[in-house]
């Protein structure tokens, strides 16, 4: 079949497509007697790692030779053959190649059922340009490679139905798992273009579906693989020592060893990373795709796909560090609809009572970040889950008979602390509305927090202070508690309450320290250095900290918080500079939480410059 096929290129053609096909047969069929020396002449052609003209002629020929032949193709047989053809990379070939390749794995397909799974699997392999290629190649080939496969793979669909149901499982076990190392960020990128361009293709549902649960799957195993270790500089430091809109990029190379800005993370603590220079990348194309959907009308389609992905593994993952940016993010485009929806979905699983604690804490941890930090929402959708959370919380309390248990009622607490925490940052934007104000003065926070199972003594002090101090100077809530913390950033009660998995420092929309990433996500993002709180820092002494804590003589917070502080050498002024960084999810924690032990008390947030970020809200 090999040199008897030509002499010269107009051999082809003089023989003829019938003929040729002829050959091809009696080349296969030969194989079942014994005589191989045709066959083995055609395997030899395969197996040349360089083409001259004429025998990528003949390469071409034989290729169509058996696109009408394969009919006569034995998988035991012709192994060498499917194999060597299997192993074919339309990259490294031009367009006339390609077509035949192609055309040959349309024919086989579509022949007999038992080569359809080799065929989808020769086919999505073209996901993965061969890492030899050199960049330019890859770049001017791209295109021309995969709308072929994408062709072809629609081609198979349309005359084998079940098809794309095997092909899914394909697709996704080509995911490099635990090859990350080994594949380059183009070659990752290239591999989820394509299962974005499945997503929106005509394939059917059975294929956008899990495609775009697989992409979020990516995200989450790249995500799991850049350690916090990673990511931090200094051990007695918190990891998100400052928010990043303050951080003047322009002078991180600038900085020496003595500046703060290399005892913080930033950016730059990042860079070199691979992971994150991967998940950067995969996040900003899924962005783009999300943007895509919106613009075909697509949007909320595929957000009930892109909820049920988030419900089963990033909520579960507490070592999600940025892919649930994708879902802030869809948020974002469409805050009406998807934005209340994923806002009910964690409330929904947060009050679900045989959900598992942990999930549940989870839950409530991902809506008290999200409300704070979502600029697009609606300052009354934010009042209305508050409203709900606060109400939970006055049914729990009530049911309840006991004293201070952070183990026993951690639900609770996590509750409380959600509340807070939520009120810190947007305190001041309801008190400033005439609707709400009333609303907000009237809500029965102080039935939740002051009782018996004092969440002000077991919820995080950082946070339990800041919501305090806005509290008492928004006249909404006055207590006469008495704290007892070891220090001001955590206690060994809000460690009992937060677990080994220190949920009680679970803040996961903290600033998106992945640069490219960052930029899409930070129009639509409050930073705490916008939020204006209910005191007035300019008009605010050390005394006038102090202050916020002590009362009026009317019924305010008893001065016993203020001794019980002050008799642990409690600084004010300290809190009062500490209390305005805001992004409070330290490094300790979050080793501790993954496994690691706590031998040191959390550090809050070094000063934040001020902001250059938008208007405040």
């Amino acid at each position: 079949m090999g040199v008897e096929f030509r002499d010269d290129e107009s051999g082809f053609r003089e023989i003829g497509d019938h003929d040729l096909i002829y050959r091809a047969r009696k080349t296969l069929c030969s194989v079942a007697s014994g005589d191989t020396e045709d066959y083995r002449e055609l395997l030899s052609s395969r197996n040349r790692e360089k083409l001259g003209i004429e025998e990528v002629a003949m390469l071409v020929t034989n290729l169509k030779a058996l696109a009408g032949a394969v009919a006569y193709i034995d998988n035991v047989l012709h192994n060498e053959l499917l194999s060597a053809i299997f192993k074919m990379s339309l990259w490294n070939y031009k367009p006339d190649v390609m077509d035949a390749l192609i055309e040959f794995i349309e024919s086989l397909a579509t022949s007999s059922g038992k080569y359809v799974d080799d065929c989808l699997a020769m086919l999505t392999c073209q996901f993965f340009p061969p890492g030899s290629l050199p960049l330019p190649k890859i770049l001017a080939r791209k295109d021309g490679v995969l709308s072929r496969v994408h062709s072809s793979l629609k081609y198979i669909a349309d005359l084998v139905p079940l098809s794309p149901v095997r092909l899914v499982p394909i697709v996704l076990d080509g995911k490099p798992q635990y090859r990350f190392n080994n594949t380059s960020t183009l070659s990752l990128v290239i591999y989820v273009e394509n299962m974005l361009k499945l997503e929106s293709g005509v394939l059917g549902e059975v294929v956008r579906i899990p495609m775009l649960a697989g992409v979020v799957d990516l995200l989450l195993d790249l995500d799991v693989e850049i350690g916090w270790e990673d990511i931090k500089n200094d051990s007695s430091k918190g990891i998100f020592e400052m928010e990043l809109e303050d951080v003047d990029e322009s002078r991180d190379d600038d900085l020496n060893d003595d500046s703060e800005l290399p005892r913080q993370l930033s950016r730059k603590t990042l860079g070199g990373n691979s992971f994150a220079e991967k998940l950067d990348s995969l996040m900003v194309l899924t962005f783009e795709h999300l943007e895509s959907c919106q613009v075909a009308d697509r949007l909320i389609e595929i957000f009930d796909t892109l909820l049920e992905s988030f419900k089963k593994t990033v909520l579960t993952a507490y070592k999600s560090k940025f892919a649930q940016f994708v879902i802030f993010y869809a948020c974002s485009l469409d805050p009406k609809n998807c934005g209340v929806t994923f806002a009910l979905m964690l409330e929904h699983t947060f009050f679900f009572s045989t959900n598992p604690p942990l999930l549940r804490m989870s839950a409530v941890a991902y809506l008290a970040s999200y409300l704070s930090r979502a600029k697009f929402l609606s300052v009354f959708v934010v009042a209305g889950t508050l409203e709900r959370l606060v109400d939970w919380c006055v049914k729990y309390v009530k049911m309840q008979d006991d004293e201070i248990n952070p183990e026993a009622h951690r639900i609770f607490y996590s509750g409380c602390q959600a509340i807070m925490y939520l009120l810190c940052f947007r305190m001041r934007s309801m008190m400033d509305d005439p609707q709400l104000k009333p609303w907000l003065v009237r809500l029965p926070l102080e039935s939740i927090l002051n009782n018996k199972l004092s969440p002000l003594k077991v919820c995080l002090p950082s946070i339990v202070l800041e919501f305090l101090r806005q509290a008492k100077a928004a006249r909404l809530f006055m207590t006469s508690e008495k704290f007892n913390f070891d220090d001001y950033l955590e206690s060994e009660l809000s460690r009992e309450f937060g677990g080994m998995e220190r949920l009680d420092m679970f803040f996961p929309f903290d600033p998106c320290l992945l640069k490219k990433s960052d930029s899409y996500i930070r129009p639509n993002f409050i930073f705490w250095s916008m939020v204006q709180p209910t005191y007035d820092d300019e008009d605010s002494s050390d005394e006038d900290v102090g202050d916020a804590f002590a009362g009026d003589n009317d019924g305010g917070m008893d001065y016993g918080i203020m001794q019980s502080l002050e008799e642990q050498h409690f600084d004010f002024a300290e809190v009062g500079s500490a209390l305005n960084k805001m992004s409070i999810t330290p490094k300790d924690s979050l080793l501790s939480r993954f496994g690691g032990a706590i031998n040191q008390p959390m550090r809050m947030p070094s000063r934040i410059r001020p902001s250059t970020s938008p208007e405040s809200l």
